[in-house]
């Protein structure tokens, strides 16, 4: 399978991409009838309110721990690898990233790299990288290895191909993998997947895999996946690098056990995921199998910024588990596609532009009706809507503004036109005389408002002042105004 090269798509043509996805019966009953599904699965698992609420307590507290303590975990998780033979990288961004991980392949001569599940190589674009210099990666997710065949991207951060039906992945594998018939059965067509993927993970030079939590006090990298593809990716080659947002850490071993509970639970409805691996360095003599390197790359890429906000730091809090998306209004009808990002859905509204700046991303933040479902779900009570009317604010901040902690791209939205707009209205309803003047012009002079008024002419009746303003009208029943 030739590896796509892709590029993430503007964020800023969230609006047209929105539109079309609305126009796509397909995706639509697609995403609807997955969304009811996973809404209806995670609900069972948890039916016991009570303690519902007690674990996501726990679950807030320990990332809330983790972050207020960031930095030193951080140190004390790079002392704890590098004594059991782990080599770690620091990144700053992606590129620094990338350029860490094409070394390392450069320094083992390697061809080819078999993948487990990684947003974060996916949010710095490792595959397509990799492949302008020679560098194979092969995706072991099938849910991932289904996207890369589509040369798509993931359209959910947990169930990468949710988008696709089982005639959309028959259709795929009949053209892609040689002597394979068209089918539509589910169990045909995971066994063709695996048969493809098997030989893969004996002929890689690296394995790569995503980090799902790091435990500073053991140097414990702590992977969930259902699928073994992870434990394969990471012990058959000889190489093993894994890349982690460094956010992932926490302070220790005991601390991932409740929010791997609330990770399974919340993602797709698990009581428990099929394989956990704690991975604490490379083989060790006497040992038979294990990777003879691991690299573990350590990714920034934006999220100091949002860790030196107290506010934003909450965005660092975040598992990873989708609930958000599955739950999300916006999401579940327009799918991730839409949004153009890595992360998609509300996690991805509040986490996308300390990725890549509010200028790039400033719509993003208003596709939401801030109805609080994405809070109401989230299992480390991350208060979204909080935050998305904190970025809408940031992007419609005057760019000259001097704050405390200036965002990347403030005042990406920000209008003249609109700021003397708010003051005059401001202004109005400071002063009473001068609000009355307002309203006694208003009154008289509705016969001038415009007839196109912007978006909200689109689909409704244009605004006009009423006649006699609610002030008037109790006035002349004698009540006070």
């Amino acid at each position: 399978m030739s590896v796509q090269t892709l590029h993430f798509v503007p964020s800023a043509d969230f609006h047209a991409r929105a539109r079309a996805a609305l126009d796509d019966p397909k995706l639509r009953q697609s995403f609807r009838g997955a969304m009811d599904f996973l809404q209806g699965k995670r609900s069972a698992q948890f039916p016991d309110a009570n303690e519902l609420e007690q674990l996501r307590d726990l679950g807030e507290a320990v990332r809330k721990h983790a972050l207020a303590h960031l930095p030193d975990l951080l140190v004390q998780l790079e002392r704890k690898l590098t004594e059991a033979g782990v080599q770690v990288h620091w990144a700053e961004n992606a590129d620094e990233a990338n350029r860490i991980i094409f070394g390392i392949a450069q320094e083992n001569k390697a061809r080819r790299i078999i993948k487990g599940k990684s947003m974060a190589s996916e949010e710095i674009e490792l595959n397509h990288y990799l492949a302008e210099r020679g560098i194979a990666c092969m995706e072991s997710d099938m849910g991932e290895y289904i996207v890369q065949m589509a040369g798509e991207k993931p359209s959910h951060i947990v169930m990468p191909a949710i988008h696709k039906t089982r005639a959309d992945i028959g259709e795929l594998f009949e053209q892609n993998i040689p002597d394979t018939p068209y089918t539509e059965d589910v169990d045909t067509l995971i066994q063709t997947g695996r048969s493809a993927l098997r030989q893969a993970f004996v002929d890689a030079d690296i394995g790569l895999s995503g980090v799902n939590f790091a435990a500073a006090d053991t140097g414990t990298l702590w992977l969930v996946e259902n699928e073994g593809n992870g434990r394969l990716s990471t012990t058959v080659p000889d190489i093993h690098i894994a890349i982690m947002g460094m956010e992932k850490v926490v302070a220790k071993l005991e601390h991932i056990v409740p929010l791997a509970s609330l990770l399974t639970r919340s993602a797709t409805g698990q009581a428990i995921t099929t394989y956990f691996n704690l991975i604490s360095g490379p083989r060790r003599p006497g040992e038979k199998d294990g990777p003879r390197q691991l690299h573990l790359v350590l990714l920034d890429n934006g999220r100091s910024q949002a860790y030196a906000d107290e506010q934003l730091r909450a965005t660092l809090q975040c598992i990873r588990c989708g609930a958000c998306m599955n739950h999300c209004p916006v999401y579940t009808r327009v799918g991730g596609h839409a949004y153009g990002t890595t992360y998609p859905g509300p996690i991805g509204k509040i986490i996308s532009p300390h990725l890549l700046g509010l200028e790039a991303t400033a719509d993003l933040a208003t596709a939401s009706s801030l109805c609080g479902a994405c809070a109401e779900v989230c299992p480390v009570r991350i208060p979204i809507p909080q935050l998305l009317v904190r970025l809408r604010g940031e992007a419609n901040r005057s760019p000259d503004e001097e704050v405390a902690h200036p965002l990347r791209g403030q005042g990406a939205k920000y209008s003249r036109g609109e700021r003397l707009v708010w003051r005059f209205w401001s202004g109005a309803f400071a002063s009473p005389a001068a609000y009355r003047t307002f309203r006694w012009a208003a009154t008289r002079l509705r016969a001038l408002a415009p007839k196109q008024q912007m978006g909200w002419t689109d689909h409704r009746e244009p605004l006009q002042p009423a006649a006699r303003s609610l002030a008037d009208l109790l006035k002349a029943r004698g009540q006070p105004e």
